[in-house]
């Protein structure tokens, strides 16, 4: 039987990445993305549905329909957004709750619809996005990385409760992926700190043992690999994907 794996955000970016990674590894892949554009750029037979990550009827709809489709192996609740970026005191508390709904509640969403498909089969792979910036934090970037700290333990805690089912899981932190998202973030803090686009760039460069950015498809092995029999006794634990981080501020 194929194996099926949901992947939110699924359209472009890291998802896509892990999207395209899964297939090849011959899974049926579901994708839901927010971006109507970027869903109609999808291999025809993969399963697309638009949906919010952060809402409990979109993502409800989402598992009703994998369900009927016989249940769910693998999830990745990838779903992000990169928020503010400013000085603690000038963040708005509309842009703070913005940035944790998607990247927190959208993982909670995410799994608490697909665990009961899980503990139906006693089996499965939980993969939840969170970041570097959720291990060390980061300047500039609170909302984010408060809620990619959160994500991590939220995983640590599915890992306790969910093991005498037969499902793990795991959290992958990537460190500064090259992308359109990076670019938005680096223009941002550029301007925040008063540096140039090409001077922070290099400070997150500089920030690694390996020197260099990641790319989508680096964490996209890594998701394939903990979702499978390879990784049959791997959970709970957090993987960073960052080229090695030494240095999660540093001032260049």
């Amino acid at each position: 039987m194929t194996r099926r794996v949901l992947i939110t955000a699924g359209a472009s970016g890291v998802g896509r990445a892990m999207a395209e990674a899964f297939d090849d590894a011959g899974y049926g892949v579901w994708i839901t993305d927010i971006d109507e554009a970027a869903l109609n750029t999808v291999p025809d037979h993969w399963e697309a549905r638009r949906a919010d990550a952060a809402s409990e009827s979109d993502m409800s709809a989402v598992f009703q329909d994998i369900a009927a489709e016989g249940g769910l192996d693998a999830l990745c609740a990838n779903a992000g957004t990169a928020g503010p970026t400013n000085a603690i005191e000038d963040i708005g508390l509309a842009d703070w709750r913005s940035c944790v709904s998607v990247n927190l509640e959208g993982a909670f969403l995410a799994v608490k619809h697909a665990v009961p498909l899980m503990k139906t089969a006693q089996a499965g792979s939980i993969t939840l996005t969170s970041s570097t910036a959720g291990q060390y934090g980061y300047p500039y970037r609170a909302p984010y990385a408060a809620a990619k700290w959160a994500v991590i333990g939220l995983m640590k805690t599915l890992a306790m409760e969910l093991g005498p089912h037969g499902i793990r899981a795991n959290a992958i932190c990537p460190g500064a992926v090259e992308g359109p998202r990076m670019e938005g973030v680096l223009a941002r803090e550029a301007a925040a700190k008063g540096m140039t686009r090409d001077q922070v760039y290099a400070g997150y460069a500089s920030g690694t043992s390996m020197g260099r950015f990641v790319e989508g498809h680096d964490i996209a092995n890594m998701a394939v690999f903990l979702a499978s029999d390879a990784a049959r006794l791997v959970s709970g634990q957090v993987i960073a994907v960052d080229g090695h981080t030494v240095n999660p501020d540093p001032k260049i």
